[in-house]
C-alpha cells in the first residue's frame, strides 16, 4: 500500500473514532438530561401533589407516594409515629415540628442503626467514640439498643426531655432542638424547618373515627 492510500486509512479510522466518540458522548449527556428531569419532575409533583392535602396520620397506606417536600415512603412514615407520640403526649404543633425537624437533621427520618463514629469517626468532648443511632441518633445514655431504635420510645423520649426544658416554646425552633439533643451546631436544624411544618400540616388530616 502506497503511503498516501495508508494516510488515508488511517485518516479514515480516525475521523470513525472521533465519529462514535461524539456519538457515545451525545447518549451520556441524553440520559443525563433526561435523569435530571425526570428528578426535576418528580420533586415538582411532590410538591403540587402535597401541597394543601391532608392525610389521617393513623392511615400511612393513604400517603402520597409522591411525598410531601420530597420526603416520602418510610420517611413520612417515621414522621407520623414522631407526630401520632407527640399527640399522645399533649404536645400539639409547635413541638410536633421540632420533633419531625430534629429527626429529618439527626437520620433524614430513617431509623438507621448507625450513626456519627461509623460514618465520620466522630467522638464524645472525652474522646470516646459516639454510640448513636435510631431517628434521632441518640447516644446510649437515653436508653437501650432497642428503645433507641424503636421510633415511637425515641420520639417520646425526645419530648420527655424538651419539656424540661425552661421556655422551649419561646426558643428559636434549632435552638430548643439544640437543647435537646446537645449537639455541636445550634443552627444545624434550622435548614429543615419549613419541611418538617409541611409534613406536619400534611398529616395533620381528620381519621375516620
Amino acid at each position: 500500500m502506497s503511503d498516501r492510500r495508508r494516510r488515508a486509512s488511517n485518516a479514515r479510522r480516525v475521523a470513525a473514532r472521533r465519529r462514535a466518540r461524539r456519538r457515545m458522548l451525545r447518549a451520556t449527556w441524553v440520559t443525563a438530561a433526561v435523569a435530571l428531569a425526570a428528578s426535576v419532575l418528580l420533586l415538582i409533583l411532590g410538591l403540587v401533589t402535597a401541597r394543601g392535602e391532608e392525610y389521617c396520620v393513623e392511615q400511612p397506606q393513604e400517603f402520597p407516594a409522591l411525598g410531601v417536600h420530597g420526603w416520602r415512603g418510610e420517611q413520612l412514615e417515621n414522621a407520623a409515629i414522631i407526630v401520632r407520640t407527640a399527640d399522645g403526649m399533649d404536645l400539639e404543633r409547635d413541638a410536633q415540628v421540632l420533633g419531625v425537624m430534629a429527626a429529618m437533621g439527626e437520620s433524614s427520618l430513617r431509623n438507621i442503626d448507625f450513626g456519627d463514629w461509623e460514618t465520620s469517626g466522630v467522638t464524645n468532648p472525652d474522646g470516646s467514640r459516639t454510640t448513636s443511632i435510631g431517628l434521632f441518633q441518640q447516644q446510649e445514655w437515653w436508653g437501650t439498643v432497642e428503645e433507641r431504635m424503636d421510633p415511637a420510645t425515641a420520639a417520646a423520649r425526645f419530648f420527655a426531655r424538651l419539656r424540661t426544658i425552661p421556655g422551649w416554646q419561646d426558643l428559636p425552633p434549632s435552638h430548643a432542638i439544640h437543647r435537646v439533643q446537645i449537639n455541636s451546631d445550634s443552627e444545624h436544624y434550622a435548614p429543615f424547618q419549613d419541611d418538617a411544618i409541611a409534613v406536619v400540616e400534611a398529616l395533620s388530616g381528620s381519621c375516620p373515627a
